[in-house]
């Protein structure tokens, strides 16, 4: 931004995060001609792909299905060159949206939210950043992710190491050189599962301190041919649009028919035929009762344990790399290339903490029951405060100073996962109970974006000043997200899809984050809401 730019406090509209919503909504925001400041804690644009750079970061949802879809251009000019794309090409995408667009204009980067309070007297919101700077605006829309604020676990002496130490999601821009060093990994969640594969491959030693095993599936990445480049682009319209009439946003459906009503052979063939195609198929477009029915279920997670136990030499090792306190698909599935073969290597040990518990970290290294492993590099792999984290580290204060986090206090509670009562004019993308929270996310995030707009360009034309959610629509939404969930197995499991996380105090209370209605039904509704006058909302 310019310095006038800065100096100039009040604004139309402001965006909380440069990521891939936060810079889609800035341009969508220019559209209605409304000034418009983004703030972007990083020194650059990217949102999760500017902070998550460990080796290994990638893609699970295929490149040309994450790719924003709003320009036909854009996409025909750009290529990616895997399927799945590493986060460096991932990071030079969104630059180079950034500079397609001349974002970066609207953006005041290094600056960090600290509160966010509503001033009733002038209908106006202000926001505070840590290095004291004030702004307000009219609108605000929160674009702060669903994985952004990250957790190191509750372990004596975190911050004792004496070496270098990193947290996943806070990856120095430097590389980190693994070549004959000592390498320990608490964690094996989906970036723990990226990470090791590589760390694996130049460690001297590695360790790696489990806590909950998961279940894993191959990823099959591989270079984009020039022969496919041309089938994609000449696909996109086809392709986007089938994303956005599956259940997840994924270009990966559900079969129509149930595991429990077909023969041996045929339930067999379809697992054999998933587990061997790239992608979150073996997930999403698996037997329709497989994420419903706990029989379903186990014929789908023994077919999985199997193909570890097949793929992991030394038996013992294999058991604990198999779940055994939830079923395939009930929490995130780690994509994987040659992740349990890395368990096979001389160099890689698998350390079950529930067995040989940590007791603290040291100087030298990880203090285990009864034994110190000396480490020179230590890594944390230890995940997010998902989905509402990001908000509860900002004090957001709404009508009557009312805080966010006591609307929240027995979970979250929103309309559309958009909107918040007694939050007037500000609307939440990939917020709790969000479509975008159980998504392939560019494919939610477009609706999202282009719903706000629409809102927004609604309450210009009309002159008002405010669109609030109504208590009543708040209450009942929430339940629907409720009842969504009931009906899946991942809602009868701890994870953070339930807001439950052992790291954080109070938060062993059951709560779902995410929206399981699926994306058509989502799109439906609040495209029946906006038709109806936005109902649920006051509009003054």
């Amino acid at each position: 931004m310019s310095d006038s730019d800065q100096g100039n406090a009040s604004f139309e509209a402001i965006v909380i995060g440069a990521g891939v919503s936060g810079l889609y909504q800035l341009i969508k925001l220019r559209e209605l001609g409304l000034r418009t400041l983004v703030l972007e804690a990083g020194t650059g644009v990217g949102g999760t792909w500017y902070w998550n750079r460990y080796p290994g970061a990638r893609f699970d949802s295929e490149s040309y299905s994450y790719g924003y879809s709003f320009d036909p251009e854009l996409q025909q000019e750009w290529e990616w060159t895997e399927h799945f794309s590493p986060q460096p090409e991932t990071l030079r995408y969104l630059n180079h949206v950034a500079d397609r667009y001349d974002l970066r204009s609207d953006v005041r980067f290094e600056s960090r939210v600290s509160w966010v309070h509503r001033d009733e007297d002038e209908g106006r919101w202000r926001i505070g950043l840590e290095d004291g700077d004030v702004f307000d605006c009219h609108y605000l829309v929160t674009a702060i992710g669903a994985l952004s604020a990250p957790l190191t676990p509750k372990i004596d002496g975190v911050g004792d190491f004496a070496g270098p130490e990193f947290h996943t999601a806070t990856w120095p821009h430097e590389p980190v050189d693994f070549t004959g060093r000592r390498v320990g990994v608490i964690g094996t969640g989906a970036t723990a599962v990226q990470l090791i594969q590589e760390v694996a491959k130049t460690a001297g030693h590695l360790t790696v301190l489990q806590r909950t095993a998961n279940w894993c599936a191959p990823l099959h990445n591989s270079e984009i041919t020039p022969e496919e480049q041309a089938d994609i682009k000449a696909r996109y319209p086809e392709i986007i649009a089938a994303c956005n009439e599956t259940f997840a946003g994924f270009i990966h459906d559900a079969d129509r028919r149930k595991a429990l009503e077909v023969s041996d052979e045929e339930r067999l063939e379809l697992y054999e035929k998933l587990y061997a195609e790239p992608g979150f198929g073996i997930w999403m477009a698996n037997f329709r009762d497989v994420l419903v029915d706990e029989k379903a279920n186990a014929t789908l997670s023994e077919f999985m344990a199997t193909k570890i136990r097949e793929r992991v030499d030394d038996p013992t090792v294999a058991e604990k790399l198999i779940p055994t306190n939830h079923g395939f698909g009930t929490r995130r599935v780690p994509m994987e290339t040659g992740y349990y073969e890395v368990y096979n290597q001389p160099n890689v040990r698998l350390v079950d903490i529930n067995d040989t518990p940590i007791e603290r970290v040291v100087p030298e290294g990880i203090q285990l029951d009864g034994e110190t492993v000396d480490l020179d590099i230590l890594i944390y792999a230890t995940g997010f405060d998902a989905v509402r984290g990001p908000f509860d580290r900002i004090d957001f204060r709404g009508a009557g100073g009312r805080a966010l986090s006591d609307v929240w206090r027995n979970g979250p509670r929103t309309y559309l996962g958009l909107a918040v009562e007694d939050f007037p004019n500000m609307f939440t993308l990939v917020g709790p109970h969000n479509a975008a929270t159980f998504c392939n996310m560019p494919r939610c995030i477009e609706q999202n974006v282009e719903w706000v707009s629409d809102a927004i360009a609604h309450l210009e034309r009309r002159g008002a000043e405010s669109i609030a959610v109504d208590p009543a629509a708040a209450e009942a939404w929430t339940e629907h997200v409720h009842q969504t969930a009931d009906r899946m197995l991942l809602s009868k499991v701890s994870s953070w899809f339930m807001g439950v996380n052992s790291n954080l105090e109070g938060r062993d209370t059951r709560h779902f984050m995410l929206y399981a209605g699926g994306l058509p039904y989502y799109r439906q509704r609040c495209e029946e809401i906006a038709a109806n006058g936005y109902e649920g909302f006051t509009i003054v």
